[in-house]
């Protein structure tokens, strides 16, 4: 038999009377909730096992001997076997029965022997409740309905088969009652697994978008603070020397027009360059085995470079912890330098400072601490909050706080005792994933 199905998108497919049939629709992963249908009705003929050999005794000791007895008995060693059969081996059986519904009238038959060999009043005939309940299960509402239904009329024709016996009538009610409560609890049973399914597999789709808009907001971020403190410095330094090349075109000797001139083309390769560079990371950063750095090397050269750079004398301090263990994760040693390298720029620009130290130490008990002192003018006192800073155009420091929260340590900018400014990174020496605040 086969029943319509209705799409998303509003066509109808065919398909096999089954668990797709209505009801709860099933989620587009079946997997997992298959397992869990598979689950339960493993279960339910555990419970008709467990209640067949509990009742076969009783049975047997409430029926007359004679083919009366050994009809008990044959129907509760039969009806034991079988449930053992489908326990042990439902992932065999199970996929039959969901397909073909026209199975189940062999449980209904068994139903039917069960209980007119047993009567209605034998606690054997309660084993007949699992039918209903895995009709629920395996076939919804429309199902249950049909399965339970036809049971009803076993009860009504075995009733009237046994309408002498002593409290048949009432047992035979109490039976119906059991499983028209037993059919519903399936179908319950049934919906639930596949509600629970399909909100599911929506949390996982929300989760997904949620990390893909996280890994591209990321990545933004990311791209941001290279072309920041790369090409974007560049640029800004070249327009300026374009700028004072056009000022002075015309009463400026040739001589000083070609200095300006080739200056302005030595920016313009520089700015090519970096943009190739920073291509390069991004393309670098899929080696799963990158070469390690040795920072104290690359601070003593940036140090080095801004000396001839600015004049200005710059000094590195190294603690012996930090030298001997040199070769840091590619990661670290490449924001540490960009941090370096901003805070190094800031004060070339603004700080009027006479002098620059920068120390690198390790602080118990894994983690580095890299600071960046001058002796100029200094930050504002109190020093305002980053979200202040950001707003007013220094992006600089946004990329430096956020680079200090992808090595998992904190940023803090400071006043020094004598009027500079002290931007101090502390990070772990490996890239485990950690929290930290950025101070301002």
């Amino acid at each position: 038999m086969t029943t319509p199905h209705t799409r998303n998108d509003g066509t109808t497919t065919p398909h096999t009377w089954g668990y797709l049939a209505d009801d709860a629709p099933a989620p587009p992963t079946l997997r997992l909730q298959l397992g869990a249908l598979q689950t339960l009705c493993r279960q339910t003929f555990a419970v008709r096992l467990a209640a067949l050999l509990v009742g076969t005794p009783f049975a047997l000791a409430n029926t007359t001997t004679g083919t009366p007895r050994y009809a008990a008995l044959a129907a509760g060693v039969l009806g034991s076997t079988a449930s053992y059969a489908m326990l042990r081996d439902w992932h065999r059986f199970g996929p039959r029965v969901l397909a073909h519904p026209s199975l189940m009238a062999l449980d209904l038959l068994f139903v039917a022997t069960l209980l007119f060999t047993a009567s209605p009043a034998s606690p054997l005939a309660y084993a007949t409740v699992c039918t209903p309940l895995l009709s629920g299960l395996l076939y919804g509402w429309r199902g249950t309905g049909v399965f339970t239904g036809l049971q009803l009329v076993v009860l009504v024709t075995v009733f009237r088969a046994w309408s002498h016996h002593p409290g048949a009538g009432a047992n035979t009610v109490l039976l119906a009652g059991f499983c028209v409560a037993a059919g519903i609890i399936g179908v319950t049973l049934r919906n639930l697994v596949f509600r629970f399914g399909a909100a599911g597999q929506a949390l996982a789709e929300v989760n997904a978008r949620l990390a893909v808009a996280e890994a591209v907001a990321s990545e933004r971020a990311r791209l941001a603070r290279e072309m920041h403190d790369s090409v974007a410095k560049t640029l800004h330094g070249l327009a300026l020397t374009a700028e004072a090349l056009a000022a002075s075109a015309d009463h400026a000797d040739p001589g000083t027009l070609k200095h300006q001139a080739t200056t302005v083309a030595a920016a313009a390769r520089r700015a090519a360059t970096e943009s190739r560079h920073v291509l390069t990371h991004l393309r670098a950063r899929t080696d799963d085995s990158p070469a390690p750095t040795d920072l104290a090397r690359e601070l003593r050269s940036y140090a080095t470079d801004f000396t001839a750079r600015t004049s200005i004398p710059t000094t590195l301090d190294v603690t012996t912890d930090v030298t001997a263990h040199p070769h840091l994760p590619p990661d670290t040693v490449h924001h540490l330098l960009a941090i370096t390298s901003e805070a190094l720029e800031n004060i070339r620009r603004h700080a009027r400072a006479t002098h620059v130290r920068l120390t690198l130490e390790t602080t118990p008990p894994d983690a580095l601490l890299l600071r960046v002192e001058d002796d100029g003018t200094g930050v504002p006192h109190p020093v305002p909050p980053l979200a202040d800073l950001t707003r007013s155009g220094h992006f600089g420091l946004l990329g430096m706080a956020e680079r200090a929260r992808a090595l998992g340590g904190g940023l803090d900018i400071a006043r020094t005792p004598g009027g500079g400014t002290a931007i101090e990174v502390r990070a772990p020496a490996s890239l485990a994933p950690r929290k930290a605040a950025v101070h301002a």
